[in-house]
């Protein structure tokens, strides 16, 4: 495992040099790969280097999906795009999102193969099984870690905004349930915010298709580093999400900026639309900041 600067730092230095608070999401789909690489699984590499050339000194963190490399055995074109990012992007973290959620050695075993095996920055984790699915990626005090806490898709509702009832009983870190409308989630981010951030490393993943709940997830986590997807493709109000997120947040993007064109283009295409999305976010930024009731 290569020694790396704390993710944190990386990530603000990151920011403030390339002025973005974008996270590119790299999630390669063959089928939707240009000719004459569609279909062609052995161009995963390939096709995402090309996007990280593009848009190097435009984003604050890439965030490669494992799914897209693993379904199709490609954990080794995955190593070798997370090294070209050092090289051609060096302090640039990179976010793997995994979403691991598992427990004792399982959860070693995951926290080795993210931080290990592919020398991630940062690491997307559930937080459903507890404190002991999230306890061996506190081990990593440098690497930082993003637990979902309002999702964006839409069955996200399902459980992340069931009402948490009242009771005496005390969780293994000692966290007491809360009287009143906490909501689930809120006590996700409570808890990753709070209770389990032993080394302040943890942020939460809270989407942008529902930002008055990420209104609610300030007021519990009101300094909580918060990955935001679900601007572009899934819809999400930008300038809501920003005034609701006050500051300390990336947000991500996948395939508005992936597939801006399916042509021999396509590097120019994602280019400007990450290059739109730095500046809309700046945009909104400022205009948050500006406003007669900012904070």
């Amino acid at each position: 495992m290569t020694t790396r600067p704390p993710f944190i730092h990386q990530w603000q230095e990151a920011a403030e040099r390339n002025n973005s608070a974008l996270c590119v999401g790299l999630d390669p789909e063959p089928s939707r790969f240009p000719a004459p690489w569609t279909n062609d699984p052995l161009r995963l590499f390939d096709f995402c280097a090309a996007i990280v050339d593009a848009t190097a000194d435009l984003v604050c963190a890439y965030k490669p999906q494992i799914a897209y490399f693993a379904a199709l055995g490609a954990e080794g074109q995955l190593e070798q795009l997370i090294a070209h990012i050092r090289k051609v992007a060096p302090g640039v973290p990179v976010i793997l999102d995994a979403k691991r959620g598992d427990i004792g050695a399982t959860a070693e075993q995951y926290a080795r193969e993210a931080f290990v095996r592919f020398n991630a920055d940062a690491l997307t984790l559930s937080p459903y099984m507890g404190f002991d699915s999230v306890e061996p990626y506190l081990r990593f005090p440098e690497r930082g870690l993003f637990v979902l806490c309002r999702t964006s898709n839409p069955g996200g509702a399902d459980l992340q905004t069931l009402p948490l009832v009242a009771s005496n009983a005390s969780s293994a870190t000692g966290a007491s349930a809360h009287l009143g409308d906490e909501l689930l989630f809120e006590r996700v981010a409570r808890l990753a915010a709070l209770d389990w951030n032993r080394h302040g490393q943890n942020g939460l993943v809270a989407g942008a298709t529902n930002p008055a709940d990420i209104e609610r997830i300030r007021a519990v986590a009101p300094e909580a580093p918060l990955l935001i997807p679900g601007i572009g493709a899934q819809g999400g109000d930008l300038a809501a999400t920003v005034r609701a997120a006050r500051g300390n947040f990336l947000i991500n993007a996948s395939r508005s900026v992936l597939y801006a064109s399916n042509g021999r283009d396509f590097v120019d295409a994602a280019r400007r639309e990450a290059r739109r999305l730095r500046d809309a976010i700046n945009q909104e930024v400022h205009a948050a900041s500006t406003a007669p009731n900012a904070p």
